[in-house]
């Protein structure tokens, strides 16, 4: 009995380990989240979400993954100023790796707190829409008209593209269809059925990824920011095969909050105890594996299967 109840708290001291961590880089390192966002509030909703989570073999997420894994993806979500009750972002699991994903909102969203950034925005092109790119004095792509028609909406997408708005001006990002294809198939996730059965969504925030990744690049930012943007592209960017190996020095810095929290836990216990509410709403009720076959909430796409490792 004592084992399952260490078992049942111990995610949620992963929520307080990073919301403490959180905390310091306030402090310390001129970290700067939105004005209204509450950390502890995206925490918590994140910790309901992970127990809804499982690997493709419906094993629980929060037995599977490994304590780095989930302490880098709440991380990272937090840094971000994401809420998964807010459709930005989900969780879903490699092998006994804890990945945390951006949707296209939770894309733009990130890329919004950036410092300029006016607007963000993707759209897919579909057959017989009126659409021209060209290049302005200094080189750069430029969509010169997008002029979409209703009687177009049902015919075939063969392409996509996405604006960021800044102070100093727009760049913009463009896909043909053959190239989000070949993106598509890059993934872990073979025969995506949210691929094809929202393939507008899933081109929008294909294009936003990589518009994402070159212009973050460019960025005058906080490294803790722009450092977590990338890092979250990199998980979920199409073009890009990932090593899910966590670096040692990820794996050494995890350990060491780990311990440090563990310490001021000891000290905590000797006059303080925990109550144990912090596990309300815990039944696993979902499955990742089926979001392939859910609808989406207002253009947010849930996952589908787990890819192996």
């Amino acid at each position: 009995m004592t084992n399952q109840v260490v078992q049942q708290h111990k995610p949620t001291k992963l929520t307080d380990l990073v919301l403490d961590r959180v905390k310091q880089m306030q402090d310390t390192q001129d970290l700067s989240l939105p004005k209204n966002y509450n950390a502890s509030n995206a925490l918590n909703a994140a910790f309901l979400e992970l127990q809804k989570v499982q690997d493709r073999n419906h094993r629980p997420a929060l037995e599977v993954c490994s304590h780095d894994s989930i302490v880098k993806s709440l991380l990272d979500m937090t840094l971000q100023g994401l809420s998964p009750a807010k459709d930005q972002c989900y969780f879903i699991v490699y092998g006994n790796e804890l990945q945390m994903q951006r949707s296209y909102f939770g894309t733009i969203a990130a890329v919004k707190r950036l410092d300029g950034v006016q607007k963000v925005r993707a759209e897919v092109v579909h057959q017989d829409d009126a659409f021209e790119i060209g290049s302005n004095e200094d080189m750069e792509l430029v969509v010169k008209q997008f002029a979409p028609s209703f009687e177009n909406q049902d015919k075939p997408i063969i392409g996509a593209f996405a604006m960021i708005k800044t102070d100093e001006g727009t760049d913009f990002t463009v896909m043909t269809k053959k190239e989000i294809d070949q993106s598509w198939a890059q993934t872990r996730q073979k025969n995506n059925k949210v691929q094809q059965n929202f393939s507008q969504e899933m081109a929008k925030r294909t294009v936003l990824n990589r518009a994402a990744k070159m212009f973050i690049n460019t960025s005058d930012d906080s490294d803790l920011l722009t450092g977590a943007i990338n890092d979250t592209t990199s998980n979920e960017y199409d073009d890009e095969r990932r090593d899910v190996t966590p670096v040692e020095d990820e794996k050494q810095s995890t350990d060491e909050l780990l311990e440090g929290f563990q310490k001021s836990q000891e000290a905590k216990a000797k006059g303080i105890s925990n109550n144990g509410n912090s596990n309300e709403g815990g039944e696993a009720s979902e499955e990742v594996s089926d979001g392939q076959t859910e609808l989406f909430n207002e253009g947010t796409i849930k996952p589908a299967d787990e890819a192996d490792s």
